[in-house]
Protein backbone atom coordinates (compact mmCIF):
# COMPACT_ATOMS: atom_id res chain seq x y z
CA UNK A 1 0.00 0.00 0.00
CA UNK A 2 1.22 3.93 -0.67
CA UNK A 3 0.93 6.18 2.15
CA UNK A 4 0.81 9.55 0.81
CA UNK A 5 2.77 12.31 3.15
CA UNK A 6 2.54 15.83 2.67
CA UNK A 7 3.75 18.97 4.91
CA UNK A 8 1.54 22.21 6.42
CA UNK A 9 2.47 24.65 3.83
CA UNK A 10 0.20 22.61 1.20
CA UNK A 11 -2.06 24.61 3.06
CA UNK A 12 -5.35 22.10 2.40
CA UNK A 13 -8.60 22.01 4.50
CA UNK A 14 -8.56 19.52 7.21
CA UNK A 15 -11.90 17.77 5.37
CA UNK A 16 -9.92 17.19 1.80
CA UNK A 17 -6.95 15.68 4.59
CA UNK A 18 -9.50 13.55 5.83
CA UNK A 19 -11.37 12.15 2.84
CA UNK A 20 -7.79 11.06 1.69
CA UNK A 21 -6.19 9.95 4.38
CA UNK A 22 -3.34 12.42 3.42
CA UNK A 23 -0.68 12.32 6.64
CA UNK A 24 0.56 15.75 7.33
CA UNK A 25 3.59 17.04 9.19
CA UNK A 26 3.88 19.70 10.90
CA UNK A 27 6.00 23.39 10.28
CA UNK A 28 6.35 25.23 13.34
CA UNK A 29 6.59 29.21 14.23
CA UNK A 30 6.78 31.25 16.95
CA UNK A 31 4.56 34.80 17.39
CA UNK A 32 6.71 37.40 19.39
CA UNK A 33 8.45 34.54 20.80
CA UNK A 34 5.73 32.42 21.36
CA UNK A 35 5.79 28.58 19.81
CA UNK A 36 3.01 27.53 18.21
CA UNK A 37 2.71 24.19 16.44
CA UNK A 38 0.30 24.14 13.11
CA UNK A 39 -1.10 21.62 12.09
CA UNK A 40 -4.39 20.58 9.81
CA UNK A 41 -6.06 20.01 13.27
CA UNK A 42 -5.95 23.14 14.15
CA UNK A 43 -8.32 25.69 14.03
CA UNK A 44 -6.35 28.97 12.73
CA UNK A 45 -7.44 32.17 12.72
CA UNK A 46 -6.57 33.93 9.95
CA UNK A 47 -8.08 37.40 10.26
CA UNK A 48 -6.33 37.40 13.95
CA UNK A 49 -2.97 36.30 13.03
CA UNK A 50 -2.85 38.64 9.71
CA UNK A 51 -3.91 41.06 12.15
CA UNK A 52 -1.31 40.79 14.74
CA UNK A 53 1.53 40.69 11.55
CA UNK A 54 -0.15 43.98 10.32
CA UNK A 55 0.50 45.48 13.80
CA UNK A 56 4.09 44.44 14.11
CA UNK A 57 4.06 41.01 15.42
CA UNK A 58 7.47 39.43 15.05
CA UNK A 59 6.80 36.15 13.06
CA UNK A 60 9.34 33.42 12.84
CA UNK A 61 9.41 30.26 11.10
CA UNK A 62 11.51 26.80 11.24
CA UNK A 63 12.55 23.96 9.22
CA UNK A 64 10.78 20.37 10.08
CA UNK A 65 13.56 18.71 11.55
CA UNK A 66 14.97 14.77 10.50
CA UNK A 67 13.48 13.54 13.79
CA UNK A 68 10.14 14.51 12.92
CA UNK A 69 10.44 13.09 9.21
CA UNK A 70 11.59 9.59 10.79
CA UNK A 71 9.11 9.55 13.16
CA UNK A 72 6.52 10.21 10.73
CA UNK A 73 8.11 7.88 7.93
CA UNK A 74 8.95 4.89 9.94
CA UNK A 75 5.79 3.97 11.44
CA UNK A 76 4.29 3.50 7.88
CA UNK A 77 7.27 1.57 6.93
CA UNK A 78 7.25 -0.63 9.77
CA UNK A 79 3.69 -1.92 8.71
CA UNK A 80 4.48 -2.80 5.24
CA UNK A 81 3.92 0.23 3.46
CA UNK A 82 5.97 2.28 0.51
CA UNK A 83 5.39 6.04 1.12
CA UNK A 84 5.10 9.53 -0.91
CA UNK A 85 5.96 12.82 0.23
CA UNK A 86 4.82 16.08 -1.69
CA UNK A 87 6.66 18.82 0.19
CA UNK A 88 7.22 22.54 0.20
CA UNK A 89 9.88 23.83 -2.90
CA UNK A 90 13.26 23.87 -1.57
CA UNK A 91 14.08 26.85 -3.65
CA UNK A 92 12.34 28.56 -0.59
CA UNK A 93 13.03 25.90 2.39
CA UNK A 94 15.70 23.77 3.36
CA UNK A 95 12.89 21.20 4.72
CA UNK A 96 12.87 19.42 1.03
CA UNK A 97 17.00 18.87 1.46
CA UNK A 98 16.14 17.25 5.07
CA UNK A 99 13.31 15.12 3.60
CA UNK A 100 15.34 13.77 1.02
CA UNK A 101 18.47 12.75 3.41
CA UNK A 102 15.34 11.37 5.78
CA UNK A 103 14.09 9.17 2.85
CA UNK A 104 17.24 8.11 1.78
CA UNK A 105 18.70 6.49 4.84
CA UNK A 106 15.00 4.96 5.53
CA UNK A 107 15.61 3.52 2.07
CA UNK A 108 18.78 2.01 3.27
CA UNK A 109 17.27 0.68 6.64
CA UNK A 110 14.03 -0.72 4.93
CA UNK A 111 15.27 -1.85 1.58
CA UNK A 112 12.56 -3.74 0.42
CA UNK A 113 10.23 -0.69 0.82
CA UNK A 114 9.99 2.07 -1.72
CA UNK A 115 10.28 5.83 -0.76
CA UNK A 116 9.40 9.14 -2.78
CA UNK A 117 10.87 12.35 -1.44
CA UNK A 118 9.33 14.97 -4.00
CA UNK A 119 10.38 18.46 -3.99
CA UNK A 120 7.22 20.60 -5.60
CA UNK A 121 9.08 23.84 -6.46
CA UNK A 122 6.22 25.00 -5.04
CA UNK A 123 3.79 26.15 -1.66
CA UNK A 124 0.57 26.74 -0.97
CA UNK A 125 -1.90 24.98 -3.34
CA UNK A 126 0.76 24.55 -5.96
CA UNK A 127 2.03 21.82 -3.66
CA UNK A 128 -1.71 20.92 -2.33
CA UNK A 129 -3.30 20.58 -5.84
CA UNK A 130 -0.67 17.82 -6.42
CA UNK A 131 -0.65 16.41 -3.60
CA UNK A 132 -4.60 15.84 -3.97
CA UNK A 133 -3.71 14.73 -7.86
CA UNK A 134 -1.78 12.05 -6.26
CA UNK A 135 -4.15 11.18 -3.77
CA UNK A 136 -7.28 10.89 -6.33
CA UNK A 137 -4.36 8.65 -8.28
CA UNK A 138 -3.91 5.94 -5.46
CA UNK A 139 -7.28 5.66 -4.35
CA UNK A 140 -7.60 4.54 -8.13
CA UNK A 141 -5.24 1.66 -7.71
CA UNK A 142 -2.64 3.63 -9.42
CA UNK A 143 0.93 2.25 -9.21
CA UNK A 144 4.10 3.84 -7.06
CA UNK A 145 5.58 4.60 -10.60
CA UNK A 146 2.65 6.05 -12.28
CA UNK A 147 1.84 8.85 -9.33
CA UNK A 148 5.73 9.52 -9.25
CA UNK A 149 5.66 10.01 -13.08
CA UNK A 150 2.80 12.40 -13.15
CA UNK A 151 4.38 14.82 -10.04
CA UNK A 152 7.82 14.94 -12.36
CA UNK A 153 5.27 16.00 -15.64
CA UNK A 154 3.02 18.15 -13.27
CA UNK A 155 5.76 20.15 -11.88
CA UNK A 156 6.71 21.85 -14.36
CA UNK A 157 3.40 23.10 -15.65
CA UNK A 158 2.14 24.30 -12.16
CA UNK A 159 1.79 27.94 -12.46
CA UNK A 160 1.87 30.12 -8.94
CA UNK A 161 1.53 33.98 -9.42
CA UNK A 162 1.05 35.93 -6.68
CA UNK A 163 0.48 40.04 -5.46
CA UNK A 164 1.52 41.40 -2.39
CA UNK A 165 0.55 44.43 -0.28
CA UNK A 166 4.16 44.79 0.55
CA UNK A 167 7.19 42.91 -0.54
CA UNK A 168 8.75 43.96 3.16
CA UNK A 169 8.21 40.12 4.48
CA UNK A 170 9.57 38.54 1.72
CA UNK A 171 12.87 40.66 1.77
CA UNK A 172 12.52 39.98 5.80
CA UNK A 173 12.96 36.42 4.83
CA UNK A 174 15.54 36.45 2.24
CA UNK A 175 13.16 35.16 -0.57
CA UNK A 176 13.83 38.68 -2.75
CA UNK A 177 17.00 40.85 -2.50
CA UNK A 178 15.94 44.67 -0.67
CA UNK A 179 16.20 45.97 -4.57
CA UNK A 180 13.43 44.18 -5.33
CA UNK A 181 11.80 45.06 -2.35
CA UNK A 182 11.61 49.13 -2.93
CA UNK A 183 9.36 48.91 -5.91
CA UNK A 184 6.85 48.69 -3.51
CA UNK A 185 6.94 51.65 -1.43
CA UNK A 186 6.08 54.07 -4.04
CA UNK A 187 3.08 55.08 -7.05
CA UNK A 188 0.99 52.05 -5.05
CA UNK A 189 3.50 49.68 -7.55
CA UNK A 190 2.18 46.23 -6.33
CA UNK A 191 4.18 43.68 -7.37
CA UNK A 192 3.12 40.13 -9.53
CA UNK A 193 5.36 37.53 -8.47
CA UNK A 194 5.90 34.02 -9.34
CA UNK A 195 7.60 30.55 -8.26
CA UNK A 196 10.00 29.74 -11.05
CA UNK A 197 11.35 26.33 -12.46
CA UNK A 198 13.76 25.94 -9.78
CA UNK A 199 10.93 26.59 -6.89
CA UNK A 200 12.43 30.04 -5.81
CA UNK A 201 10.22 33.41 -5.73
CA UNK A 202 10.69 35.97 -8.99
CA UNK A 203 9.10 39.37 -10.00
CA UNK A 204 7.67 39.06 -13.17
CA UNK A 205 5.48 42.18 -13.56
CA UNK A 206 4.93 45.54 -11.62
CA UNK A 207 1.04 47.16 -12.05
CA UNK A 208 -0.37 50.19 -10.64
CA UNK A 209 -2.92 49.74 -8.50
CA UNK A 210 -4.37 45.95 -6.09
CA UNK A 211 -7.04 45.82 -8.28
CA UNK A 212 -5.46 45.91 -11.81
CA UNK A 213 -2.79 43.42 -9.97
CA UNK A 214 -5.57 41.33 -9.48
CA UNK A 215 -6.97 41.40 -13.14
CA UNK A 216 -3.05 40.72 -14.52
CA UNK A 217 -3.52 37.08 -12.45
CA UNK A 218 -7.13 36.21 -13.94
CA UNK A 219 -5.29 37.40 -17.93
CA UNK A 220 -2.15 35.02 -17.34
CA UNK A 221 -4.55 32.40 -16.03
CA UNK A 222 -6.18 33.09 -19.25
CA UNK A 223 -3.20 32.53 -21.39
CA UNK A 224 -1.62 30.13 -19.67
CA UNK A 225 -4.36 27.69 -18.12
CA UNK A 226 -4.32 24.15 -19.80
CA UNK A 227 -8.03 23.14 -18.87
CA UNK A 228 -10.23 25.71 -17.83
CA UNK A 229 -12.32 23.19 -16.38
CA UNK A 230 -9.93 21.84 -13.86
CA UNK A 231 -9.74 22.41 -10.51
CA UNK A 232 -7.97 25.90 -9.50
CA UNK A 233 -6.57 26.98 -6.15
CA UNK A 234 -6.38 30.57 -4.96
CA UNK A 235 -5.03 31.26 -1.43
CA UNK A 236 -5.29 34.37 0.72
CA UNK A 237 -3.75 36.13 3.76
CA UNK A 238 -7.04 37.97 4.90
CA UNK A 239 -8.34 39.21 1.82
CA UNK A 240 -11.82 37.59 1.29
CA UNK A 241 -13.18 40.47 -1.11
CA UNK A 242 -10.04 40.76 -3.49
CA UNK A 243 -10.18 37.02 -3.46
CA UNK A 244 -14.04 37.05 -4.66
CA UNK A 245 -13.01 40.04 -7.08
CA UNK A 246 -10.64 37.75 -8.79
CA UNK A 247 -12.66 34.59 -8.87
CA UNK A 248 -15.33 36.95 -10.77
CA UNK A 249 -12.62 37.60 -13.02
CA UNK A 250 -11.50 34.31 -13.65
CA UNK A 251 -15.13 32.78 -14.53
CA UNK A 252 -15.25 36.21 -17.18
CA UNK A 253 -12.13 34.31 -18.37
CA UNK A 254 -13.66 31.22 -19.15
CA UNK A 255 -12.78 29.45 -15.98
CA UNK A 256 -15.89 26.90 -15.23
CA UNK A 257 -14.43 24.38 -13.01
CA UNK A 258 -13.96 23.98 -9.09
CA UNK A 259 -12.12 27.26 -7.52
CA UNK A 260 -10.60 25.24 -3.90
CA UNK A 261 -10.25 28.83 -1.59
CA UNK A 262 -8.00 28.83 1.36
CA UNK A 263 -6.01 31.05 3.76
CA UNK A 264 -3.05 31.24 3.61
CA UNK A 265 -1.58 28.92 6.58
CA UNK A 266 0.96 31.43 9.07
CA UNK A 267 3.89 29.61 8.01
CA UNK A 268 3.92 30.16 3.99
CA UNK A 269 1.64 33.26 4.52
CA UNK A 270 4.22 35.25 7.73
CA UNK A 271 6.56 35.06 4.19
CA UNK A 272 4.49 36.12 1.91
CA UNK A 273 2.24 39.06 4.48
CA UNK A 274 -1.01 40.18 5.27
CA UNK A 275 -2.96 40.92 1.72
CA UNK A 276 -1.16 38.25 -0.31
CA UNK A 277 -3.45 36.72 -2.93
CA UNK A 278 -2.10 33.61 -5.25
CA UNK A 279 -3.64 31.60 -7.87
CA UNK A 280 -2.40 28.21 -8.54
CA UNK A 281 -3.43 25.83 -11.62
CA UNK A 282 -1.82 23.68 -14.19
CA UNK A 283 -0.56 25.73 -17.12
CA UNK A 284 0.38 24.79 -20.76
CA UNK A 285 3.84 25.80 -18.79
CA UNK A 286 5.17 28.62 -16.47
Amino acid sequence: MIKLFTDTSANLPIDLIRKHGVKVVSFEYTVNGVAADYSEETDFDGAAFYGAMRAGADVKTGLINMSKFNESFESELQEGNDIIYIGMSGGISGTAAIAAVAAAELAEKYPQRRILSFDTYAASLGEGLMVLKAAEMIEAGESFDAVSDMLHKLRPNMCQYFTVDDLKYLRKGGRITGAAAVIGSVLNIKPILQGDDTGHIILCGKIRGRKNALNNLAERYDQLCADKSAMLGIAHADDRQGTDYLISRLRDCGFTGECLTVGYEPVTGSHVGPGTIALFFPGIHK
